[in-house]
């Protein structure tokens, strides 16, 4: 009976001590997690798609991120999180611990860049600033993208995201939103797909930056096709002579159409062609496409630039022509206070 009264109080005597020792081993790790990190500033810090949790920790020591990858793993391993980490970039503020970067991770608070693609501008010209973002990786896709498939906008978009990958989300952005806006169109207009619609849109982005314009261009094009005159757009015949390139003379200036591109028959110049061109001549915008499907009744049938950013709309053959008379006058004055400056 002692024998086994000495042997019970061995065995609490050590289930204490393995107790004191666990207990002890958690409130260490604790501290060590705890424990301020070696970053004297803020540090961008990428895990990339399926990298494991080894690698990460193995990185973070070596590029001074943490101290002890082994804290780390270990933090990792008892919360049940190892294979938790989130793919992206962060930024790892300054003397970040073990449990503040392992939150993080988890958490996914990565880094978003921003790319915005203006409207109003050619495939190519999209092509070129989308190769140009050094944020984005990979080479450019092999494949085409045709005139007027992507949609300007400002995307934001995370740490890896391929120039195809992007490309391919501005596509399909535009096709999710002629879902959205082609069974909502006006009845009786003269344009029969979304195509159509795209193509149209296209012109009136390019007549007009201003934002409280567009709708009236929209509708005064629209009354045009209805009516069966031609658009009569510059900036389909610019695309029939550069596709969309600004045009410059000899001395590298731009410069204003030359009377034979006016009169040179293209598939796009509207001038010499009835209704639509055979393509978009620009990748229109939401508010553009939005436009030309739900366009504003107006009895405007020409307009012209006031020199000043805006347009001079009139109703009628003559009031254009004074119209013009006027913008040639403003042009001139222009031109007189360049010299004189």
């Amino acid at each position: 009976m002692r024998f086994l009264k000495a042997l019970f109080a061995f065995v609490i005597v050590i289930a204490l001590i393995a107790g004191g020792a666990a207990a002890y081993g958690w409130y260490w790790l604790q501290g060590q997690v705890a424990e301020p990190g070696p970053l004297a500033a803020e540090y961008e810090f990428t895990i990339e798609s399926g990298e494991a949790l080894a690698s990460v920790a193995n990185r973070l020591e070596a590029e001074g991120v943490i101290a002890d990858k082994r804290i780390l793993r270990l933090k990792a391993r008892l919360d049940d999180v190892e294979t938790d980490l989130k793919a992206g970039s962060y930024v790892v503020p300054a003397k970040a611990s073990v449990a503040e970067v392992l939150d993080q991770f988890i958490e996914g608070d990565v880094i978003e860049y921003r790319l915005t693609i203006p409207e109003g501008l050619t495939t190519a010209q999209i092509l070129r600033r989308v190769e140009a973002a050094d944020r984005l990786t990979g080479d450019m896709p092999e494949r085409e993208f045709a005139e007027g498939v992507l949609l300007p906008d400002t995307y934001a978009f995370g740490a890896n995201t391929t120039r195809t990958q992007f490309l391919e989300r501005m596509e399909a952005a535009q096709q999710a939103l002629l879902v959205e806006l082609w069974p909502t169109r006006q009845e009786g207009l003269p344009i029969s797909t979304p195509e159509e619609a795209v193509i149209l849109a296209s012109i009136v982005e390019k007549e007009t930056a201003s934002a409280d314009e567009r709708p009236l261009v929209a509708g005064l094009f629209v009354g045009r096709l209805k009516k069966g005159m031609r658009l009569e757009s510059d900036p389909t015949i610019i695309y029939g002579v550069s596709r969309g390139e600004p045009l410059y003379n000899r001395q590298g200036q731009r410069r204003t159409l030359y009377r034979s591109e006016i009169n040179r028959k293209t598939d796009w110049n509207t001038y010499q062609i009835d209704g639509l061109p055979i393509t978009p001549i620009s990748n229109p915008g939401r508010d553009a496409i939005a436009a030309v499907l739900d366009p504003p009744a107006t009895d405007y049938v020409f307009f012209v630039a006031d020199g000043k950013g805006g347009h001079l709309f009139a109703e009628t053959y003559a009031e254009h022509k004074r119209n013009v008379a006027a913008y040639r006058a403003y042009e001139r004055g222009e031109i007189a206070r360049e010299r004189e400056n």
